[in-house]
């Protein structure tokens, strides 16, 4: 759950701090009120295609930071174990990215700076958008296989079999 979102100069937006309770929220708004800005300094957080025009003008760089907190036993948890990426059990999940007024990016997982592609396979863990027009992550072929296994229970035995593969793996070398 996504719990808070800190915005640092992206397109008008100074400085903004935004705090989500448990459950559902939902941001609506005349048109022109800013919604999209929201949605493209959280896009920005989870990997998605960065545009200088995102910085403020005036500023040197624009930084969104993105707090989830997820159950231990969240698929992004994995994830990032997988990568030496995660953090104690219960901790929240800090993404943040940078991006200067150049273009230029830099994108971190609690702290620790990573790709942007990395960036974007946890996001895409983590977020999931529904608007009028987007896909689903549902029609996602690529995400077929971890929905299903996820439903059946799963989780244990792709445990044990990626652990059984891995020494396999180094007993063949």
């Amino acid at each position: 759950m996504l719990s808070t979102l800190a915005i640092r100069d992206v397109v008008l937006i100074d400085r903004l701090d935004l705090r989500f309770s448990r459950g559902l929220c939902a941001l609506t708004g005349e048109t022109g009120a800013g919604k999209s800005i929201l949605l493209d300094a959280l896009g920005l957080a989870v990997g998605w295609r960065a545009d200088a025009r995102l910085v403020r003008h005036g500023a040197d760089q624009a930084s969104v930071s993105a707090v989830f907190e997820v159950a231990p036993d969240h698929p992004v948890c994995g994830l990032l174990d997988a990568h030496g990426l995660a953090g104690d059990d219960g901790e929240p999940i800090v993404l943040r990215r940078t991006l200067g007024a150049d273009g230029r990016s830099r994108a971190y997982v609690n702290d620790q700076p990573i790709s942007v592609a990395m960036l974007r396979r946890v996001g895409e863990t983590l977020v999931e958008v529904h608007g009028q027009f987007e896909s689903q992550r549902l029609l996602d072929a690529a995400t077929h296989r971890e929905l299903l296994d996820s439903f059946a229970g799963l989780d244990k035995a792709l445990a044990a079999a990626g652990a059984d593969w891995q020494r396999w793996r180094d007993a063949a070398k």
